[in-house]
């Protein structure tokens, strides 16, 4: 699978900055404060954050205004000097280049939030078994880790490879990862993208050392369902797009809520 190599994402076609992973909700803004930011909103504002594969900066975007410090690890050297440019006014933020597989730049036990989204469900298990005790080391003791990654080897080949998520990757095996390496799941959400399988994981973890109790799995195949109820009801109010509805006085048309997600 090339989806997670420098070679790919230095070659694709960012002139959308990554915005057109955000279609299906109406936009990263929509997405974020719809989607993302209610899953995350006990664990911000952070002191620290690190973001693993930041691409473009869809999210680093909305995670800065909540830290004190924020670090981006990327694969690609083109998405590293993109998120420098489009930041560049931003003195607590920083960026640098890995390998795919290394976090040594990110000091140990000084972050209070990593998080990942819709970068890592290309990874297969070799790199999350790389990342997963990195991540550990990096949080602080009472930090958080949010990370979006593939559950398709949950389905064991049955529904081909669908929006290039990894075949070799399910919760249950990201969830053994954290408990070898002396962390704790706190949530487990699979989710469906696009469809009806439940071929993606967010899953919020942390160090033994946490105070949470017993964590939780939740099968939520509702996820694309709550994606198209931003898109059609709240992300009229997001961006330029209120600009536009305020302007032309026109009525919003709404769609019936069914849709394929472009990823």
């Amino acid at each position: 699978m090339t989806w997670n190599t420098a070679s790919f994402w230095s070659t694709y076609d960012w002139k959308a900055r990554g915005e057109e992973w955000s279609e299906s909700w109406g936009g990263s803004e929509a997405q974020w404060f719809g989607s993302l930011f209610p899953r995350l909103h006990r664990f911000l504002p952070a002191n620290r954050i690190l973001e693993i594969a930041p691409g473009f900066g869809r999210w680093t975007h909305y995670l800065l205004p909540t830290c004190r410090e924020l670090l981006g690890i990327d694969v690609s050297s083109d998405c590293v000097a993109a998120c420098r440019e489009r930041f560049r006014a931003a003195r607590h933020a920083s960026f640098s280049q890995n390998d795919g597989l290394s976090l040594t730049d990110a000091k140990d036990g000084s972050f209070d939030l990593v998080f990942s989204f819709d970068s890592l469900v290309h990874a297969d298990i070799d790199v999350m078994a790389s990342y997963v005790p990195q991540i550990l080391q990096k949080l602080t003791d009472q930090g958080v880790a949010f990370v979006h990654h593939s559950n398709l080897l949950q389905f064991n080949g049955s529904i081909g490879t669908p929006h290039g998520r990894a075949p070799s990757v399910s919760a249950r095996k990201i969830a053994d990862l954290v408990k070898r390496n002396r962390g704790k799941i706190l949530v487990q959400e699979m989710i469906n993208w696009g469809g009806e399988d439940m071929h993606d994981c967010l899953t919020l973890f942390a160090r033994d050392s946490h105070k949470a109790g017993q964590g939780r799995l939740i099968k939520n195949n509702r996820f694309m369902d709550e994606a198209f109820i931003i898109r059609d009801f709240q992300s009229v109010y997001s961006g330029s797009g209120l600009l536009d509805v305020v302007a032309d006085g026109n009525d919003v048309a709404v769609s019936s809520g069914k849709g394929e997600s472009d990823k």
